[in-house]
């Protein structure tokens, strides 16, 4: 039975498709539309998915009408009465097909778990907000899920790190991961980070116990010292001590999963407060260290996760390569001979990565052992100097350079401090740490080979990858959108 799995109508619309076990196709918008997080589908992305085959039932990731209820209770009263938020007046110019809906939440946990070596785990969930839940523990075994938790809007950790994401002159729902970058750059400081705690959370020992409803942001909120000159130096300040924070929340959610499910030493882990590699690196070390992520854990990934609840088994996880495709061989040596000459290459080969994060097919990559290698892909990209890149490792040599959290870390999950800073200034943070991302032979074999090979040429076992793409734009999901960024940016795509 082939199971179509639809995410959209919030941020990030996404496509998965389903034969029994197998993972046909998934992927985002985004690469089609060219708008970054786009919320609507288009017939381009149904046209690429169903080349993989028509679906005998299709399910939808959350359900409206609860949904629509908890829009009312937040005063949200344009949403509760359009009709075109409705899954099923939407969906109806590009399928004829009845719908099925799962909640939020569950298509989340089932994501996770479906996907992950574990037949029995601990789920946890974080994210902004679902129909209502806005965090939940599971207990998963054989096929089955348990919830043993709930927190409920309004009290929401990502609704807050978006709250002051936005604050900090940053878009909401968008720009999270640049407020993580930021707070390498500031300053923990007790009596702040107090402050602020003091403003936002009551003084209790429970997860995520908000004073306020933080859905409309906090735009008027001031910290306590505010500057009077131009110096955006309180902004770094801020950042370090709400992502300081979010970890002593999701300390208390980790630890509560610990007390709650003990069954079990395994976890999954969902939401789009996944995504702070920071926070996860705690995770691995304090509380989990069979800790399992999916590549894509925010909304565009509920896709395949209500996909694979109608399924109710374990899913063929094989790679997150699933997306539009691009034939052809790996271009190692073409990308090699760039390297090895100091040039900034690109590569669009291959399936498309499923997630926001480019694991080598759809790539922008350079020698990481330059001093002006980060400020030159800065210039390409149009990105702040406060960003991180990631450095692609060969696996066998990643414990050689970093003191890893965890074995391995293949879709930049983690972050690591590297211990030759200065020998590889291109890939560490300001704070001497990297979000590594570990290549193996049955990972990415062109990519594995690339590196390999740069290896051999030059005793660096790792390259600098960043995603193909530049600031506020998807990354390039086509050959003729690797030609149009080529002629563009005049970097060599291949």
């Amino acid at each position: 039975m082939k199971i179509l799995g639809i995410s959209a109508l919030n941020h990030d619309a996404s496509l998965t498709l389903l034969d029994n076990n197998e993972i046909l196709y998934a992927g985002h918008t985004e690469r089609y539309s060219g708008k970054k997080f786009d919320p609507d589908l288009t017939h381009r992305i149904f046209a690429d998915c169903f080349q993989y085959g028509y679906p005998d039932k299709v399910v939808f990731f959350e359900r409206p009408y609860l949904k629509k209820a908890r829009q009312l209770y937040a005063g949200q009263y344009n949403e509760v009465f359009s009709r075109m938020n409705l899954p099923s007046k939407y969906l109806k110019s590009f399928l004829p097909h009845k719908i099925s809906y799962i909640q939020h939440h569950t298509s989340h946990a089932c994501a996770s778990y479906f996907t992950s070596p574990y037949d029995e785990a601990c789920i946890v969930v974080i994210d902004a907000i679902g129909e209502w839940e806005t965090c939940t523990i599971w207990y998963a075994y054989g096929g089955h899920l348990e919830k043993r938790y709930s927190i409920r809007y309004p009290n929401s950790l990502g609704l807050w790190y978006s709250a002051m994401t936005q604050r900090l002159g940053l878009k909401p729902q968008e720009d999270e991961y640049i407020l993580m970058g930021m707070a390498g750059w500031g300053t923990q400081d007790h009596k702040l980070k107090n402050s602020i705690r003091e403003d936002f959370f009551n003084d209790s020992d429970k997860p995520i116990d908000l004073k306020d409803n933080l859905h409309r942001g906090c735009l008027d909120w001031n910290p306590e010292y505010y500057p009077d000159d131009d110096s955006d130096d309180w902004k770094f300040n801020i950042a370090a001590n709400v992502q300081w924070i979010c970890e002593e929340e999701i300390r208390k959610v980790f630890s509560l999963a610990r007390q709650l499910v003990p069954e079990t030493d395994n976890c999954v882990y969902m939401g789009g407060v996944a995504l702070n590699c920071v926070a996860n690196s705690i995770i691995a070390q304090r509380y989990y260290p069979k800790l399992w992520i999916l590549p894509n854990p925010g909304d565009a990934g509920s896709s395949l996760g209500c996909a694979a609840y109608v399924y109710g088994e374990h899913v063929n996880w094989k790679s997150p390569f699933t997306g539009y495709e691009i034939t052809g061989r790996y271009p190692r040596k073409k990308v090699l001979n760039e390297l090895l000459q100091g040039n900034i290459v690109g590569v669009a080969n291959g399936r498309a990565e499923f997630g926001p994060r480019a694991l080598g097919n759809r790539s922008l990559l350079a020698d990481p052992r330059g001093d002006d290698i980060k400020d030159r892909v800065n210039e390409i990209k149009h990105r702040q100097k406060f960003r991180p890149f990631a450095p692609s490792v060969l696996e066998e040599h990643a414990h050689e350079i970093f003191d890893m959290p965890v074995k391995k870390s293949q879709f930049m999950q983690f972050t690591a401090p590297c211990k030759y800073p200065d020998k590889y200034p291109a890939i560490c943070h300001v704070d001497n740490t990297s979000r590594v991302q570990t290549v193996s032979m049955d990972d990415n074999p062109g990519y594995y080979k690339l590196i390999k090979e740069f290896y051999e040429k030059t005793g660096c076992p790792m390259v600098l990858n960043t995603s193909l793409n530049v600031k506020g734009k998807p990354i390039v999901n086509s050959y003729l959108g690797g030609v149009g960024f080529s002629k563009k940016y005049n970097v060599k795509v291949f």
